[in-house]
């Protein structure tokens, strides 16, 4: 039972010094500094949001998954996008049908 116990600390003691050192080599794995609490590496153009620029979006990972707060603007702006988009699609429509019936009565 004690050689079980002594092989079982001796393991642990062995990967947490292989665990710090490979830690200390390598390092985190990023060439950039992390960013400052609050900064945001999540772009989007300020008007005129193409599917390139949607598919493009990258979210700041956090302890939980994506920071929340970065996704609400995210889809805040997409869809706001997309709405003035069909409002316009809508009165261009608007405007051919009486384009159209106004043709068609001459």
């Amino acid at each position: 039972m004690t050689t079980a116990l002594i092989y079982l600390v001796v393991m642990v003691l062995v990967a947490a010094v292989v665990f710090l050192l490979a830690s200390v080599v390598f390092g985190r794995g990023e060439e950039l500094p992390a960013l400052p609490p609050g900064a945001s590496p999540t772009r989007l153009p300020a008007s005129g949001i193409t599917a390139e620029d949607v598919r493009d979006v990258r979210f700041q990972l956090v302890v939980r998954g994506y920071k929340m707060s970065e996704v609400d603007w995210v889809l805040r702006r997409v869809g706001g996008e997309l709405d003035q988009l069909r409002t316009e699609v809508a009165e261009l429509r608007a405007r051919l049908a009486l384009t159209d019936a106004g043709q068609e009565s001459r």
